[in-house]
């Protein structure tokens, strides 16, 4: 049996593998298409969960560290159950919609508060150090699961499209038991008050005041965001490049596993690169997927395919650790989840521009204008993190440097 710094790992494990089983993903389009609904249509669907997300996710980071991690991901879980019910029992674009935004409001209160109360679990035992390894582990198991769902899921859509769905309400629930066991680490900083205002003053700390902290988040988001909607592209590749259907499975299997292989390794692989190679080559790699995938057919782009996903999974645990590092634990779900708000934001943005784009166009030509964007806010943003040099070496004091007269420029 594996050892465990902490007994809210394993747990949290559980959580992740009841998030990432997702039965229904190798098939999403597919099920999407045959209720009537236009690759349009599909990410408005994705822009309204990203907006549902978005109008809770600091207030629910906020929450998490008011109230505690544990209570916080209790709700999310409830909220997941209850989506998945709802997706299983609709079949056009209105009750999907609903769907979205319960299952929204569901991710925006686990977003965060588990990568909060993962490092203050670690912390409590004087183990943050290794908070990389075990976020890289988390995220692995998280994209194992998927790949298996991946599996499972192609095997259930044999029977009918929607049996996925059914399937996921029971995989939701499973997060439900493993929530409410789990113990709230002690914090060496109370908890903060509660207040309106003072969501707007965390958020403003981070975007503002804190100039390390906000271009660290900057470039996590945009890198998050890029990653996010080439999940959405993947399956529309695969119909443009003429694969059959019965491939998906497979396909959305082995991707999710080269995701697994490098966020297990993650934080070897940081150690030996270094912070600045690192944000280099994500600031890279994941555009220039995106302007390679959009002229390679079969059997290069697929193999460009598995390289993106393989710095997606570098990418997640370590950009999580780099604003781990410099922030103050009684704030950090807040924190974690304005990197989560702005990823969401953007996705709103730029989801239904390109789903018009391959729709009225092609495929190509929104793989190409992604590319594109991706390259210049990747490029940018990148420049400004490693910018900041020293400056990111650890925690500054929240509560000092909140006044006015403190705040920094770009």
């Amino acid at each position: 049996m594996p050892k465990f710094l902490h007994p809210n790992i394993p747990r949290l494990y559980l959580i992740k593998v009841a998030k990432w089983f997702m039965l229904y993903m190798p098939i999403v389009v597919p099920f999407y298409e045959s209720n009537g609904l236009s690759m349009k249509d599909i990410m408005v669907l994705q822009a309204v969960y990203s907006i549902a997300i978005v109008v809770l996710e600091i207030p629910s980071g906020y929450l998490a560290d008011v109230i505690g991690r544990r209570k916080t991901l209790i709700i999310g879980a409830v909220f997941g159950t209850i989506g998945f019910t709802t997706y299983s029992f609709s079949y056009g674009f209105v009750g999907f919609l609903v769907a979205e935004v319960i299952l929204g409001l569901g991710q925006s209160c686990i977003s965060g508060a588990d990568s909060a109360i993962l490092y203050d679990s670690l912390l409590e035992k004087g183990e943050e150090k290794k908070y990389t390894r075990f976020e890289g582990r988390i995220t692995s198991v998280g994209n194992i699961a998927e790949a298996l769902a991946g599996i499972m899921g192609g095997l259930l859509a044999g029977i009918s499209l929607r049996i996925p769905y059914l399937a996921q309400t029971a995989v939701a629930f499973i997060a439900l038991p493993a929530a409410i066991t789990l113990v709230e680490p002690a914090r060496t900083v109370p908890l903060i008050k509660a207040g309106f205002m003072e969501i707007v003053r965390i958020s403003r700390f981070a975007l503002f005041i804190d100039r390390p902290l906000r271009r660290n988040i900057m470039f996590s988001a945009i890198t998050g965001t890029a990653t996010l909607t080439m999940a959405w592209f993947a399956q529309p590749y695969f119909e443009y490049t003429r694969i059959d259907i019965a491939w998906y499975g497979l396909l959305w299997t082995t991707l999710n596993l080269t995701v697994a292989i490098t966020s297990y390794t993650a934080h070897h692989l940081e150690k030996k690169l270094g912070q600045t190679p690192s944000i280099l080559m994500i600031s890279l790699l994941i555009p220039m997927g995106y302007l390679a995938l959009s002229r390679f057919h079969l059997p290069s782009g697929l193999a460009v395919l598995y390289i993106f996903y393989l710095v997606r999974g570098y990418a997640t645990p370590v950009l999580k650790d780099y604003i781990n590092r410099i922030t103050a634990s009684h704030i950090r779900a807040t924190v974690l989840s304005v990197r989560n708000f702005i990823i969401r934001f953007l996705f709103a943005l730029t989801g239904p521009l390109l789903g018009w784009v391959k729709d009225i166009y092609s495929l190509p030509q929104a793989l190409t204008l992604a590319g594109a964007i991706f390259l210049v806010l990747s490029i940018f943003t990148a420049i400004l993190f490693l910018s900041s040099g020293k400056e990111m070496t650890g925690p500054r004091d929240y509560n000092s440097r909140t006044r006015p007269s403190k705040a920094g420029s770009t």
